[in-house]
């Protein structure tokens, strides 16, 4: 909890102010609100799931130290380095294993919503294709509700009453 919220909720405006430690800047009166100097945003997009987000984790490490490793071999290479050769083949392996962790990524992901839904947009069709057959219910329904009651009258279909 911050301390301008501590303060809001235990009424600790009134207790600075009488302690006599309350700071004003220069040219600032004291009836007038403080700016926030941290202000809480909503996020804008969601948080990814577990699962899609620790096989995120891993696939960054891996390709990380893959291109670390593809670095150390090309200046192993222009330098003449016996160690070049070793590095090189290590390079390819690491290569065909940060391919893997970016397919993990993915696969991950895909088995996630299929698993828990997806959360559906309103440009679904899906959704836009329930919405017509609701319409369609609702206008049936007041049609026949029309017709019953028309019915029960007597069904003479007047319009006025003679």
């Amino acid at each position: 909890m911050a301390t301008a919220e501590r303060q809001r909720t235990t009424g600790g405006e009134h207790e600075a102010a009488g302690r006599g430690d309350q700071r004003e800047a220069p040219g600032q009166q004291s009836g007038e609100e403080r700016r926030e100097l941290w202000v809480e945003e909503p996020a804008r997009r969601r948080r990814l799931p577990d699962p899609v987000r620790t096989a995120a984790v891993r696939a960054v490490i891996i390709v990380a130290l893959t291109l670390m490793q593809a670095m150390t071999a090309f200046l192993c290479t222009m330098a003449g380095s016996w160690l070049s050769f070793p590095m090189v083949l290590s390079s390819v392996a690491s290569t065909v294993v940060a391919t893997w962790g970016v397919l993990d990524v993915w696969v991950t992901r895909q088995v996630w919503n299929q698993r828990n839904g997806v959360v559906s947009v309103p440009s679904s069709t899906a959704r836009q294709l329930r919405r017509e057959r609701r319409r369609a219910r609702r206008q049936a329904r007041t049609a026949a509700r029309s017709e019953e009651r028309i019915r029960r009258r007597g069904g003479a279909g007047q319009l006025s009453h003679p």
